[in-house]
């Protein structure tokens, strides 16, 4: 029997002091800045990267987490070390030597890399998995790539199935995202079992019809997920 920490939820897309407070009150566990995600509508200057992530380590419950397409390491690491986030998701394509070299630049930093999945279960980062844990990826995000390139907030939901083959592929632990909400957590079982889950990344699913985050939405995915801040560590076989 191992011990296995409870998965955390991550709440993506906050744009003003405001959306801080509610995650923070309701129950998510880090809460996803979007920086340098061009044409992103939620998308923050460096001062607003600041500003928010100030704001959320303030809360005492709120890890800061930097969301970005940014594939140059200098940049992204002077954005880190502005605002001093030191979690960052690096979404799009970046690769394993960008990895590499921010981690030389942020040896203390958590680097989580996402890999894609595409509709017929292909993933365009397989063949690199090894080599972004080897450059110094700390964690892996799987997320859902769209039939026409889309990545990033598709809201398009990923089959168990091909989630768990690729956990089974990956030495490092991963979160989820894709298109969840309190009831898929049934259809997760599986995955929630893996010894390798450490939580949820969501966005749509935290907010009401008119896109504003709310604290009913946010803790009944904590709640149904069974995340940090409302549950026990779980205990799960290996």
């Amino acid at each position: 029997m191992n011990s296995a920490p409870a998965p955390v939820l991550k709440v993506c897309g906050a744009t003003a002091p405001h959306d801080i407070e509610v995650l923070a009150a309701a129950g998510a566990d880090h809460v996803g800045l979007w920086h340098g995600v061009p044409g992103g509508r939620a998308d923050l200057t460096g001062p607003g990267l600041a500003a928010l992530a100030a704001a959320a380590r303030a809360t005492g419950a709120l890890e800061p987490v930097l969301v970005t397409f940014l594939a140059d390491p200098d940049a992204l690491a002077d954005a880190a070390r502005r605002s001093g986030v030191t979690h960052l998701q690096l979404h799009a394509y970046q690769r394993p030597d960008m990895v590499r070299a921010l981690r030389a630049a942020l040896p203390d930093a958590v680097l989580i890399k996402v890999l894609h999945l595409a509709p017929d279960g292909g993933c365009v980062e397989r063949p690199l998995i090894k080599a972004y844990a080897r450059a110094g990826a700390d964690l892996f995000l799987f997320d859902a790539a769209t039939g026409d390139g889309r990545v990033g907030s598709t809201g398009v939901r990923l089959a168990g199935r091909q989630v768990t083959a690729l956990a089974d592929r990956c030495p490092l632990p991963f979160w989820l995202a894709g298109g969840l909400d309190p009831a898929s957590s049934a259809d997760y079982a599986d995955v929630a079992a893996h010894p390798g889950f450490r939580g949820i990344d969501v966005d749509t699913a935290a907010r009401d019809a008119a896109g504003r985050f709310t604290p009913d939405a946010v803790a009944d995915l904590a709640r149904a997920w069974g995340t940090a801040r409302h549950a026990a560590p779980a205990v799960r076989t290996s």
